[in-house]
Parts: structure tokens; sequence; C-alpha cells
């Protein structure tokens, strides 16, 4: 299992806009084979910085995931909120 985490910084007045798009698009990404879990949540201190958190059986469900058409009109929508280059990680447990 593999988590991937993304950082986003979002334009102040574009938040509500962010979370309209995560809201609107979760339910179908958590159907796409493979993903366990999708979720988004916020920096304590910062509130234009937001994090999706995303669980997937294997990489490569994430990559058929990310190398798809659904993908590429979401982050269209999202890339318009952004006031910062999205930073993501790809992570698996450890311990």
């Amino acid at each position: 299992m593999i988590t991937r985490i993304v950082k986003l910084t979002l334009l102040p007045n574009k938040i509500d806009a962010f979370i309209a798009v995560f809201n609107e698009s979760n339910e179908a990404i958590k159907k796409f084979d493979g993903c366990l879990s999708a979720m988004l949540v916020k920096d304590i201190h910062q509130e234009n910085v937001l994090f999706t958190i995303s669980e997937w059986e294997k990489e490569s469900d994430l990559n058929n995931y990310r190398d798809s058409v659904f993908f590429e009109g979401v982050w269209k929508k999202a890339k318009d909120t952004f006031e910062e280059k999205a930073i993501a990680w790809s992570v698996e447990k450890i311990g």
C-alpha cells in the first residue's frame, strides 16, 4: 500500500472553490481501481495550506488515476486555485 500526500498552497480567496472541486470529485476518485481512501485536511496554522491524502493498493493504481481523463479535468479546475505549485510525496509505511 502507498500513501499519496499532496501539499496545496491556495490563493486565500479560492479556498472554498478548491474545497468544492475536491468534494465534487472525491467519491469518483475513491471508485478508481486500487483507491482505498481519499481525504482533505488543512494545516492548523496556515488557513490556505491544504493536503490531500489518498491511499492506494499499489503505485500503478495511483498512476492509472493520475493518467486518466478524469484527473486531467479535476487538476485543471484545481490549478486555478493554487498560489504555489503543488508538492507531492508518495510514501509507504515501514513500521
